[in-house]
């Protein structure tokens, strides 16, 4: 399979650059894999696609303000973006700067007007290891100071609207440099809907890395190794899983990492397992979904892995066929822009 394979042609104007004034207020594109269907709704009529006995699964970590912007002892300026948390007694993280000249190891850093860091050795290009520390709770002064990391085809700086709305409404475990952006069109009242319709709502954790915005670099996508990113399933959540299946009962992914953590997770004999670990699964057309009966996804990039994972579940002249209607009826692309539902 080649890359261009994956591509299709958008408008840059469909590319959201701010969310609607209400996350209700998207449009929402169904399409049905047996049918070959493809219907534009409104996002509140997701509700009529579910049934008593239906299990959402949803992504509930939080993502957090990981760039910081500072000085170095010399004066000079440099931006800080958190990747990776890499111990659990400091706060030492995987970080990516930018800057006239790259920091050596033991350079000092005063990010933000209140958190001190230090460039350690041993970082992985291109990353760099940096220690943090401040007065009191470095979470809390991340929060403080620590900017909204919006996607590079946001074409302006994060503002206020960012703090909330680049945020699901369930959003819980720190830990993400890009929001699950599927869940951003959910209100607590559309779950509140569901949940009174006899859909069951349950979580897993996927941190979301750097890796969703990296491209493809390589002509032949099965040379493309995915970057890691760590989950956590709670035992509640694979029970639920697990006699949803056995009951025939239809599971719905909440998002692209979801569909990714759900099918990483199930062993050999269709079971979703509970737990934690990292996973680095590459989801292409050929793929063998075992646990995803239906995906709520945005639109994604061309060319990017994303668009490969929505074509292994839908099949590839299919989804291009929808992108392209999407296309000519206007609906907004990426993060901020609409939402699709495949059945």
């Amino acid at each position: 399979m080649h890359l261009n394979d994956f591509d299709f042609d958008l408008p840059e104007a469909l590319i959201a650059q701010y969310p609607p004034d209400s996350r209700e207020d998207s449009r929402l594109m169904v399409i049905r894999r047996r049918e070959k269907e493809i219907r534009a709704e409104a996002f509140r009529d997701i509700l009529d696609y579910f049934v008593p006995g239906d299990l959402l699964v949803l992504n509930d970590t939080r993502v957090i303000p990981a760039r910081l912007l500072g000085e170095k002892e010399s004066g000079g300026r440099i931006e800080v973006f958190l990747v990776r948390r890499l111990a659990s007694d400091e706060e030492d993280w995987a970080c990516l700067t930018r800057c006239s000249k790259t920091p050596k190891p033991g350079a000092h850093l005063l990010l933000g007007g209140e958190i001190e860091a230090t460039v350690l050795a041993g970082g992985e290009a291109p990353y760099r290891h940096i220690r943090f520390c401040c007065r009191g709770d470095f979470t809390e002064a991340l929060e403080r100071v620590g900017r909204i990391p919006l996607p590079p085809y946001i074409r302006r700086e994060d503002g206020q609207v960012d703090r909330e709305r680049y945020q699901t409404v369930f959003a819980k475990a720190n830990g993400a440099v890009a929001a699950p952006t599927a869940g951003l069109h959910f209100t607590e009242h559309i779950l509140d809907q569901l949940r009174a319709r006899g859909v069951s709502i349950c979580p897993v954790t996927l941190h979301v890395g750097l890796g969703t915005f990296l491209p493809v670099r390589v002509e032949n996508i099965l040379e493309h190794r995915m970057h890691a990113e760590t989950f956590h399933i709670p035992k509640s959540t694979a029970d639920a899983v697990n006699g949803a299946k056995a009951e025939g009962r239809r599971v719905f992914a909440l998002g692209t990492t979801t569909t990714r953590t759900l099918e990483y997770a199930v062993n050999e004999a269709g079971c979703l397992e509970a737990g934690e670990g990292s996973s680095d699964l590459f989801i292409y057309p050929g793929f063998q979904f075992r646990i995803v009966d239906a995906m709520i996804t945005n639109f994604h990039l061309p060319k990017s892995t994303l668009m490969m994972l929505v074509s292994a579940f839908a099949g590839r002249d299919f989804v291009l066929e929808a992108y392209r209607q999407a296309v000519r009826e206007h609906f907004r692309f990426f993060s901020y822009g609409d939402c699709m539902l495949i059945l």
